[in-house]
């Protein structure tokens, strides 16, 4: 049986205001065990860290940035740094999401240069990567994966996260049948191991990210090499992304 601890991550892109995040967060801590057996963490919008950090005060929920600049500080209009995020507690960070690398154009080195300025900053980044439709159709999606890992193998640190998350899947719908989705991840784990060793590879935490939801989570997290969600859309109402995290719990029970 797999060591790794579950995580269900709700990343709630912009979305909600600063009454709906705090109704939401409540919701969330009323229906979750004090010591549950899945690590639950919450990715708000910029404006609502404060709020949700406050609300989140002695509870076992983590929280997130949704992304961050590479720099420590300087003139960057519009961004925040791994240390503002830390400073509003922050642990961990979204680096590399796929609407990241669409709206705004996000390269490969753009995506390393964020990964190492979370691990410097104190954060735990949660790598997304995943193939576009197009991608897909033409049989490319393990040679995209491969890209997108292998960008960051020189400066990954060691606590670090993966997330799958098939673009064609993500708001859609659409979602990657278990076993697609276990070929993914079984491709990642192995990957890793060739580029960091046995050992941290069996550690590595891989998420799947596309359309979760209650109904499909319960087989998703019972493939071997996920181990756990980057959940959207379901994340925003308490009782799915409740009802996910508890599928999580009952896979490391």
């Amino acid at each position: 049986m797999s060591l790794r601890l579950p995580i269900a991550a709700g990343n709630w892109k912009m979305n909600l205001d600063r009454a709906s995040a705090s109704e939401l967060v409540r919701g969330l801590r009323q229906g979750l065990a004090p010591r549950g057996a899945v690590e639950v963490l919450v990715f708000p919008s910029f404006p609502l860290l404060g709020e949700v950090g406050a609300e989140l005060v002695s509870s076992p929920i983590g929280l997130g940035g949704q992304d961050l600049h590479p720099e420590e500080s300087g003139a960057h209009t519009g961004d925040v740094s791994a240390g503002q995020l830390a400073d509003v507690g922050c642990g961990w960070v979204l680096v590399g999401h796929s609407e990241r690398r669409h709206d705004h154009q996000e390269g490969d080195d753009l995506v390393a240069s964020k990964v190492v300025a979370a691990a410097r900053g104190g954060l735990v980044p949660i790598l997304c990567l995943g193939e576009t439709l197009e991608e897909r159709r033409s049989d490319r999606t393990l040679e995209v994966i491969d890209r997108q890992l292998t960008a960051v193998a020189a400066v990954a640190p060691d606590e670090m996260v993966v997330a799958y998350e098939p673009v064609w899947a993500i708001g859609t719908g659409e979602t990657a049948s278990p076993e697609e989705a276990q070929v993914v991840h079984r491709f990642l784990r192995r990957r890793s191991a060739e580029l960091w060793g046995e050992a941290r590879a069996e550690a590595l935490r891989i998420l799947y990210g596309g359309s979760v939801k209650p109904d499909n989570a319960p087989d998703l997290i019972r493939e071997i090499d996920i181990d756990g969600f980057l959940v959207g859309g379901a994340s925003l109402d308490a009782e799915k992304f409740l009802a996910i995290i508890h599928a999580c719990g009952e896979s490391a029970a």
